[in-house]
């Protein structure tokens, strides 16, 4: 059986991460209202559903405009 406690301390520092860049990404998403592809909306659903590292990177390869 898998035993969680090993794995917290590379888990804990990893999930903190995601959280802080999923928040800074919709940060920036909502403070501009320009983007590369697409509207507001679309990058919002794609960082939220995409919210694991895949979302927020898309949005500043693909919709970022600075």
């Amino acid at each position: 059986m898998l035993n969680v406690k090993e794995y917290l301390p590379f888990l804990i520092p990893l999930i903190i991460f995601q959280f802080a860049l999923l928040f800074y990404t919709l940060y920036h998403i909502f403070t501009h209202k320009t983007y590369k592809r697409g509207s507001r909306l679309l990058w919002v659903v794609i960082v939220v559903i995409g919210m694991e590292f895949i979302g927020p990177i898309l949005y500043f390869l693909l919709g970022k405009e600075d």
